[in-house]
């Protein structure tokens, strides 16, 4: 429980300083006139929601199936990570509209105030990872992989900004704000995939149907096994369906015998949820023609 709250608590302080940064990032940029910094922006913008989000969701992950959501609230966690990508995505596609124009005609900008603002990013986003090292739990684990993304983006601005120290070259500011874009665009993307994937009840990629048919029909006292369905609620914890195949003179212990060892097997795969449909004999499943119906 005391872990619970340190890294809930965890993801509430980065939440908060990072979105009051952003804001601090996007006034900065449009003061010192510098894309790169507003493409930062954009990027702390999409990563502020995500720790929101995930802030937000730790309560409700946690919360009970009940009659109107019945495998629980774990999923409301895909809809948070489709909002954000989609965020990051329309963030990036309209950097990329106004830096595009500037490797043309670069304006000028404010080198020493984008020092500055580098600077501080480092900082803020390096406190905020720090924050959350060393927490185990999934949300907590990828918001700090952005914030550490975006310590590296700062560090490139911050280079950025000192050259410019010395050299008269504005291009640079566009060509950086490109860079920091097509790499949130690509992450993005990624992003979309990933939830799309999930919310159409693919089966997660770290296992196959077949890998859990053959090891279900290992266990003793398991003729065969089909129609086995695997899908995620957030990408963490997954749920699975299946009918089993016993002898016909399987007596009820070896039923109860062989539904637990089926649920011990499929210890190692996160499987919330485990539905398991027993049948006698290859011709007395219900989704069979002439199949027979059990009770």
């Amino acid at each position: 429980m005391h872990h619970q709250h340190e890294h809930h608590g965890g993801l509430k302080a980065a939440f908060v300083i990072n979105l009051l940064f952003t804001v601090v990032e996007i006034i900065g940029g449009l003061a010192t006139n510098s894309l790169a910094i507003l493409a930062d922006a954009a990027h702390d913008l999409g990563d502020s929601l995500s720790l929101g989000m995930a802030w937000l969701l730790d309560h409700l992950s946690h919360r009970d199936s009940d009659a109107r959501f019945s495998y629980g609230y774990r999923r409301f966690s895909l809809l948070g990570a489709f909002i954000n990508a989609l965020i990051l995505f329309g963030g990036s596609l309209y950097i990329l509209t106004q830096a595009i124009p500037r490797l043309i005609q670069p304006e000028p900008f404010d080198a020493r105030g984008m020092l500055v603002l580098a600077l501080l990013g480092v900082l803020v986003n390096g406190w905020a990872v720090l924050r959350l090292r060393g927490d185990a739990s999934l949300n907590a684990r990828v918001a700090a992989l952005h914030l550490f993304e975006d310590v590296i983006g700062w560090v490139a601005v911050l280079i950025v900004s000192v050259v410019l120290q010395f050299v008269d070259a504005p291009v640079l500011d566009p060509i950086l704000s490109i860079a920091i874009t097509v790499v949130v665009l690509f992450r993005a993307v990624s992003f979309l995939k990933q939830t799309l994937t999930l919310f159409l009840q693919a089966v997660p990629s770290s296992i196959t149907t077949a890998q859990i048919e053959a090891l279900l029909s290992r266990i003793e006292g398991v003729c065969s096994t089909h129609h086995t369905h695997i899908w995620s609620l957030d990408g963490e914890q997954h749920v699975l369906t299946t009918h089993v195949v016993l002898k016909e003179s399987s007596s009820l212990e070896s039923v109860v015998r062989v539904k637990a060892a089926i649920k011990e097997a499929l210890r190692p795969f996160n499987m919330s949820h485990i539905t398991v449909d027993v049948e006698f004999g290859e011709g007395d499943c219900m989704m069979k023609p002439g199949g027979t119906q059990h009770a």
